[in-house]
């Protein structure tokens, strides 16, 4: 599996109330949701983004409170991959329970810049950025993480053999 995109990138701290402003949450519409996406930090992010996009940050990607409306709104928006120096723990679950790649590579997240072109190679952990010709090695996703993913996330996949029989 490998994401390849345009980077958008963000700092330290970006809590899931920008992500996607609390006002928006009495909808579980997904599309709803990423026509917000971002707002409160990037008026312009909604008009930019384009499906298969990167997003790229700084520490502590996803703070704030647990809803998972925050993942669903980013990747909804057309975002394949987050690479951060690092996530909030809930913020990481729940973006893997609903199929969002997100790694973490300090290096990647400092060096990589606002329209750059980035591959990641989820198998072996490999992002290159292409605007740059630089390389950068994260950990890469296990099996069943890529698998969580491919999938759309871990409702899907618990509708599947993934987990021991078919449901």
């Amino acid at each position: 599996m490998k994401a390849m995109g345009n980077v958008l990138k963000y700092g330290n701290n970006v809590d899931t109330d920008v992500i996607i402003p609390a006002r928006y949450l009495n909808t579980t519409d997904k599309k709803e949701l990423a026509s917000h996406c971002m707002e409160d930090i990037d008026k312009s992010f909604v008009n930019k983004v384009k499906s298969g996009d990167i997003m790229v940050a700084g520490k502590n990607f996803g703070c704030g409170s647990s809803r998972e409306h925050a993942p669903i709104a980013i990747k909804e928006s057309g975002i394949s991959l987050i690479i951060a120096e690092s996530f909030a723990r809930i913020f990481y679950r729940n973006s893997i329970n609903i199929g969002l790649p997100i790694v973490e590579c300090e290096a990647a997240a400092m060096e990589i810049d606002d329209g750059d072109v980035v591959e990641m190679d989820f198998d072996s952990g490999v992002i290159v950025n292409i605007t740059k010709n630089k390389e950068y090695k994260a950990q890469p996703f296990p099996k069943f993480i890529q698998s969580i993913i491919e999938v759309g996330g871990l409702i899907n996949a618990s509708k599947t053999d993934m987990f021991g029989g078919q449901k």
